[in-house]
């Protein structure tokens, strides 16, 4: 095909500009920055907090930094709330020129694993075309990796995510980012692209993956994407409808599979037994608030894309940043790229093309090599435990049940923990969805025991303040029942690794009402 010519061709073109950030990625942030507050300087929000004077302090050359000392003071962190409740709002009703320049014609509808009603993240054009270019960035990495990538590149590429039947408001669509995104493909990739238009509209989730199911005997994947959770879904209904023994049965060219949205560790066993041959798969950081990061060679974490219309500053997760509920306090100091440590966890404030401004997105990160700009994903901001100063993370939780599973050789497809009060002291209460039967004892004395291996502060407070931890296995359908009564089923949608609050309240409930014994009982 002509077209994969063009690719590479660019793609020698990108790779020169990657090697040039990977050289100074602050100074390449420094104009990312510059090149945002610009386009922006006329918006109200730009006119309310001063773009020009921010701008202006870029010119103090006896003192480089001080523009970002001015922009962290002029411009408050913002979560989600607070910048609807006072900017984005006017974006919904039809107002131009709110935070970025235009009218936003798009929204897209967030997974809401933190809180429970649905956010309405701007998507720009600005923003699509940011997103389109790091799609182009991520085709092209293929040629790092241990495959034929331009066998790859002619055969199909199946988009696993949201109906490109977007909700007609009145002044806007809305619907899942990837139904946005995948409305909008360019001319050149509607010939790989699958599942095609048609299929690629059906709401109901369930009768999207029958359409896919029926219609995958007639393709040719090379490449697949999409969340792991629904995909490992996908796989076993193609293999239990087509009577084989594994996905390569049918797609015996697929090569290559992209995931993000959530850690894949948890997932990897069970979606590797669904296999007839080892694939190649590429870590990618796609949020609704923009394309943050992507893996580019196979042993290396993924780069954050510094010049790709984000802006990034780097919160110390620690008490001295953040409250009890996971929220950036007003006194939070701020890190530029150049500023961080290998090793430590951080919270990410994005400044974007969609008018996002000093934005807690809600992850949290770690440097694997600052120079390089490499990291891993490592929880949410709010998705931790530490009700006893534990502080216990995503990602020991995640490594916990991976190492867990491949030793008792089990198949664990999503799982939760809550912490709760035990009389004076504290108590963990796991829930794990697993079809097989398994010695459930046995399951969380691996688990307890790893997560003492993983955290020195959970050793401790196991010794003092925790104590008891409880272990619930459940079906698999019951965590997709809860999702689906949520209206969290398919897509970009995954289960909310910690439980708190009104969530673990509706998600107890839920357990009663349908049968399913917990312990300890609620």
């Amino acid at each position: 095909m002509p077209i994969i010519g063009d690719l590479l061709r660019k793609g020698v073109q990108i790779g020169k500009r990657i090697a040039r950030i990977e050289a100074n990625p602050y100074q390449v942030q420094k104009k990312e920055l510059k090149k945002l507050l610009k386009k922006a300087q006329d918006t109200q929000f730009g006119l309310h907090y001063n773009f020009e004077f921010i701008l202006d302090a870029y010119k103090l050359k006896q003192n480089p930094r001080f523009y970002h000392k001015v922009f962290a003071e002029n411009i408050p962190i913002y979560n989600y709330n607070k910048i609807y409740d006072e900017w984005w709002f006017k974006t919904l009703e039809g107002e131009d020129d709110v935070c970025w320049p235009g009218k936003v014609k798009y929204f897209a509808l967030s997974s809401g694993t933190s809180e429970a009603a649905s956010k309405h993240i701007p998507i720009t054009k600005d923003l699509m075309k940011a997103n389109k270019k790091a799609g182009i960035r991520q085709i092209l990495t293929l040629r790092n990796f241990n495959i034929d990538y331009k066998d790859v590149l002619t055969r199909g590429v199946l988009m696993l995510g949201g109906s490109t039947d977007l909700h007609k408001q009145k002044d806007y669509y809305e619907g899942d980012l990837s139904g946005i995104m995948a409305s909008k493909l360019p001319f050149w990739f509607q010939s790989l692209y699958k599942p095609g238009k048609k299929i690629a509209a059906v709401r109901d989730w369930n009768k999207k993956l029958d359409h896919i199911t029926k219609m995958a005997e007639n393709w040719d994947m090379g490449y697949v994407a999409g969340g792991p959770a629904w995909m490992i879904i996908l796989f076993e209904r193609i293999i239990k409808h087509y009577k084989v023994n594994n996905i390569h049965d049918i797609w015996p060219n697929l090569s290559i599979y992209a995931h993000g949205a959530v850690a894949f560790e948890p997932y990897k066993a069970t979606f590797e037994k669904l296999l007839g041959k080892p694939m190649a798969y590429i870590e990618t950081y796609l949020a609704s608030e923009g394309f943050l990061a992507l893996q580019m060679h196979p042993d290396k974490p993924m780069k954050l894309l510094l010049d790709n219309g984000i802006f990034f500053e780097f919160i110390p997760f620690n008490e001295e940043n953040f409250d009890a509920d996971g929220e950036a306090k007003p006194t939070a100091k701020t890190l530029l790229i150049d500023e961080v440590k290998n090793g430590v966890d951080y919270a990410l404030l994005i400044s974007t093309v969609a008018g996002a401004w000093r934005y807690l997105i809600g992850d949290t990160i770690r440097f694997v090599d600052k120079d390089n700009a490499e990291i891993i994903i490592t929880g949410r901001t709010k998705h931790y435990i530490s009700i006893c100063g534990e502080h216990l993370s995503v990602d020991n939780m995640n490594k916990a049940i991976e190492k867990a599973s491949r030793e008792m050789d089990i198949q664990i497809r999503e799982f939760a923990i809550a912490g709760i009060p035990q009389g004076s002291l504290f108590a963990h209460q796991w829930f794990i969805a697993c079809d097989q039967k398994i010695d459930n004892q046995l399951l969380l004395k691996k688990l307890d025991e790893h997560l003492k291996q993983l955290n020195d502060d959970y050793k401790t407070e196991r010794l003092e303040a925790i104590k008891n931890i409880y272990i619930n296995v459940l079906p698999t359908e019951a965590f997709y029942g809860w999702m689906k009564k949520n209206g969290k089923e398919g897509g970009q949608n995954k289960f909310p690794r910690v439980l708190k609050k009104d969530k673990l309240t509706d998600w107890t409930q839920y357990l009663s009402q349908n049968g399913y014994k917990i312990e300890p009982a609620q």
